[in-house]
């Protein structure tokens, strides 16, 4: 449904796309993590036709985004950050004006009206002006001018920011519903919200994707190039931090914490692949340290976006760099 190919953005001095390359399929609902300035808007509103990339381009629909754009608006609802209402117009009244603009005759609006206060639960806010309403209804609506065109492609940027939590869910589920039936991209900092609603993740940094797989998968540490394994040792610290230093098959480490008994637990990263955890367990026994557990780590997504968007100085490299699974 959506190939990006090579897209680069620059404003002035600063690179917000260095050539990104993505697909998504018909039916999915990828989820676009990225901090403040990582390029996740300047993508979006290159996809839906509103700024034309530096170099590269991409395809919707199999329509061309430099070649087709009118093509390619037909085809993608869009809901920016700041929904475009006209806050002094009914719901009925905005949602017809809508409608309108997309080509639909007088005769269609009804219909496409009805279906949309339906699908986006806008009964309750029938008879009023769009600013009498709340921040949660107000995205309805929202959801509702990028909908009623029946879109294959759903391109949402922040559409839960600034609602209560019971609003969030809302918006969650009404969103999880649409994305059985089209493709939608999901642009949010809630990381609980892309795990609950997001069957794929892909993490953007400093114009530049750094990770693209399901969430259960990023977690896990698979993906990225690298797993986590929780390890408890008993022997002195300081010689295990300074063998886990100098050993080159990981690649870094954290002391979660000891206990009065000698005993330490630490989170090692280790490169992705089969057979580590028994490298580790030769290491502790190669060097005649007590082993009390070893396990596998699954990370929060969290860990694994701030791991990836965060960067790393020599002195964290090995120390205080990964904060998942301490007990």
């Amino acid at each position: 449904m959506i190939e990006v190919r090579n897209l680069t953005k620059r404003f002035g001095p600063t690179m917000a796309l260095k050539g990104i390359s993505f697909k998504v399929e018909r039916g999915e609902v990828l989820g676009f993590l990225g901090p403040n300035g990582a390029g996740k808007t300047t993508a979006m509103r290159i996809l839906t036709c509103y700024m034309p990339p530096d170099s590269g381009t991409a395809s919707v629909a199999s329509y061309d985004i430099l070649d087709d754009p009118l093509e390619v608006k037909r085809r993608i609802g869009y809901l920016p950050e700041n929904a475009p209402l006209y806050t002094d117009m009914e719901v009925i009244e905005y949602l017809g004006y809508v409608a309108e603009i997309r080509g639909f005759s007088a005769a269609d609006r009804p219909k496409l009206i009805a279906r949309m206060v339906e699908t986006c639960g806008l009964k309750k806010a029938l008879g009023k002006d769009i600013g009498e309403l709340s921040k949660g209804y107000r995205q309805r609506v929202g959801l509702a001018q990028a909908l009623i065109h029946d879109p294959d492609i759903l391109i949402l940027d922040e559409p839960t920011s600034g609602l209560d939590p019971s609003q969030i869910i809302e918006i969650r589920e009404l969103i999880k519903g649409i994305g059985r039936q089209k493709t939608v991209i999901l642009s949010t900092h809630i990381l609980p919200e892309v795990e609950a609603t997001c069957s794929r993740v892909l993490i953007i940094n400093d114009g530049e994707i750094v990770a693209d797989g399901p969430p259960a998968e990023l977690a896990s540490g698979a993906g990225i190039g690298e797993r986590a394994i929780y390890v408890s040792i008993r022997a002195p610290l300081e010689e295990v931090e300074s063998k886990l230093r100098s050993w080159d098959k990981i690649k870094g480490f954290s002391v979660l914490g000891s206990d009065g008994g000698g005993m330490n637990h630490l989170s090692v990263r280790v490169f992705d692949g089969d057979g580590m955890g028994e490298e580790l367990f030769s290491f502790v026994v190669r060097n005649c340290w007590s082993l009390s557990e070893l396990r596998a780590e699954r990370a929060s997504l969290e860990d694994v976006f701030l791991r990836l968007t965060t960067k790393e100085t020599g002195s964290e490299k090995h120390s205080g760099d990964l904060q998942a699974g301490a007990p």
